[in-house]
């Protein structure tokens, strides 16, 4: 596999472990907890809306929204409803046994996408890893590729996960390294390049997996015309196009699926995050009946994937996004946001925004430091915003679709009010 790396501090390395009770600026005690996160110092005990509350009582306006987790807000009433009254009847059947709302989930989600058919999991990751079984599958028994040869092609700088699969095909040295032997098979390419792709295609690829937007990275949006060129090469080629919209499916970018800006349909899409409305992780792959049929009985499963809570959640979601009303919302907030943010860059305030949807990646200035990111993301907090930095000076701007008008304005005279606060004198 080729692969780069860039050099950047481990997002932890300035961030101490903080307790329960620590406010910005203070340090606490260190923690039981494994520090695989760096969180910004804020302990968060409720939520409602776009509003969330810390343990001081202080309210913040949440703009991450759970990386897209919370498209709906926290607690939206429909989908807490039916939380609730799944509560009153069922959880967990296991896969051993049927239950009453998988097919009507199947059927939600796979009408809500245009596709064919679902296979229900739980986290994003897994959603991942279960679409790169059945094109390896797929793969081998159908497309005739050679036994244990089977390869996929991938892009420099995604992100799909941290299982030990997806991580050997990272080109993020702190997703990737130190987690060796690494799984073979993937071939990474530059992102947004469609003909670097179809060069490397050959007898031995059975897919290429791209996301359609790369959340992680920044909100990197690929040239127009990328998507349909991967579509045409892989068409061309008797290869599977699968696209990771664990971040960007589900009403982000202003359509249900970020593919239908571009006009395609992916073979395989993996969904997460926003499926399980903020309420518990769900996860699940749709697309074609003769691809994911590949996947027999005793091949792939999971005890907790498409459980009863789970598929009524998920159906509420569906419901909520059938009408369209908050697609149309997340594109006429996020014009409205990345005017905004335009005028901070013309103002000499940022460096750079990309945006799709109701979704942006901001680049704060060199001088702020490698960790400006961090820098601004603590100063928005003190002033009652929260964002969150990757990448060391990118911050992510991910605000709950239902997000009122007037309070996303406010977070972004936050957000200029904070560069200004930070700008060198």
């Amino acid at each position: 596999m080729r692969r780069h790396h860039g050099g950047r501090d481990a997002a932890g390395s300035r961030v101490e472990a903080r307790g329960a009770t620590a406010r910005l600026g203070e340090e606490a005690d260190v923690s039981a907890l494994a520090r695989n996160y760096a969180p910004l110092p804020v302990t968060l005990t409720s939520g409602e809306g776009s509003w969330v509350t810390d343990v001081h009582g202080r309210r913040f306006l949440d703009l991450l929204a759970g990386y897209s987790a919370l498209n709906f807000g926290h607690r939206h009433p429909a989908l807490v409803e039916a939380a609730h009254a799944q509560l009153d009847r069922v959880t967990l059947t296991s896969r051993a046994f049927d239950h009453d709302l998988l097919e009507p989930f199947a059927e939600a989600v796979t009408s809500l996408t245009g596709t064919e058919m679902l296979l229900p999991m739980n986290t994003g990751a897994e959603a991942v890893e279960t679409a790169i079984k059945a094109a390896r599958k797929w793969g081998y028994e159908v497309r005739g590729v050679a036994p244990g040869q089977a390869t996929i092609i991938v892009a420099d700088g995604a992100f799909h996960g941290r299982t030990t699969t997806i991580v050997s095909f990272s080109t993020d040295p702190e997703s990737h390294d130190g987690f060796g032997p690494y799984t073979p098979g993937f071939v990474v390419v530059p992102y947004g390049d469609a003909d670097a792709v179809a060069d490397v295609i050959d007898d031995t690829t059975v897919a290429v997996l791209v996301e359609p937007v790369q959340g992680e990275s920044g909100v990197i949006v690929p040239p127009e015309g990328y998507l349909p060129r991967l579509r045409r090469a892989c068409d061309d080629a008797g290869v599977l196009l699968v696209l990771d919209e664990v971040q960007s499916g589900l009403g982000r970018t202003g359509t249900t699926l970020a593919q239908d800006l571009a006009g395609v349909r992916a073979d395989l899409t993996t969904l997460g995050k926003a499926l399980g409305g903020g309420i518990l992780p769900v996860s699940a792959v749709v697309g074609r009946t003769d691809v994911l049929g590949v996947l027999t009985p005793g091949t792939h499963g999971s005890t907790f994937g498409g459980n009863p809570l789970a598929c009524a959640v998920g159906i509420a979601v569906a419901e909520l996004l059938s009408p369209g009303d908050l697609q149309g919302r997340a594109t006429v907030l996020g014009a409205q946001m990345r005017e905004r943010l335009d005028a901070l860059v013309d103002e000499g305030l940022l460096d750079s925004v990309r945006s799709v949807g109701l979704w942006a990646g901001v680049d704060v200035h060199g001088t702020h430091g490698p960790d400006g990111g961090r820098a601004l993301c603590e100063e928005m907090a003190r002033r009652g915003v929260l964002a969150k930095e990757t990448h060391g000076a990118t911050i992510r701007l991910a605000p709950p679709l239902t997000i009122r008008t007037g309070d996303l304005h406010h977070g972004l005279d936050v957000l200029g009010d904070a560069l200004r606060a930070l700008a060198p004198r």
